[in-house]
């Protein structure tokens, strides 16, 4: 765990904290060709189904490769999915960084997600854990995993036509 004195991970911190901001406003704002190049090839967007932490084995809501992440957006921008159309409003409030571990170029933060969904004139709202290991590049951060946890994950959830 870091300490408040270490103006090290403290660089750090901030560092992640304004790449994962940039990235929830472009989700916000659907910009997501955007949001497609803060991805490593090798990276994963995964939403699993309770405290399963063995993703590839379980099932999971989603469990995107780059591919399906590039098919996932496509099917947003094209209106191919029944929940896409009309895309819904979104606003996201992050909070609670903290940095669990820096290995080589590895980093892994989480934080606190809420998500108000506005469509059809009705709100909605969601909570997560996000969970990512960033890579450092000499570029920036690139995203290598997400892991959107979200509080009600094995209950009764609607669709949704948006990334967490």
């Amino acid at each position: 765990m870091n300490t408040p004195t270490d103006t090290r991970s403290d660089s750090l911190l901030w560092q992640a904290q304004a790449f994962i901001w940039a990235e929830a406003d472009m989700l916000d704002h659907r910009d997501y060709e955007a949001w497609l190049a803060l991805w490593s090839d090798d990276g994963f967007y995964t939403l699993p189904i309770g405290d399963t932490q063995d993703f590839d084995d379980a099932l999971n809501l989603c469990h995107d490769d780059a591919h399906m992440r590039r098919e996932r957006i496509t099917r947003f921008q094209q209106g191919f999915s029944i929940s896409s159309a009309p895309p819904a409003r979104t606003v996201r409030t992050l909070s609670r960084f903290v940095i669990e571990s820096v290995d080589g170029d590895d980093v892994r933060v989480r934080c606190a997600e809420h998500l108000i969904e506005d469509k059809f004139g009705r709100q909605r709202i969601w909570a997560a854990d996000l969970t990512y290991t960033l890579i450092v590049t000499p570029g920036g951060f690139k995203i290598r995993h997400k892991v959107a946890r979200l509080l009600n994950s094995d209950g009764m959830l609607n669709s949704f036509s948006y990334l967490f």
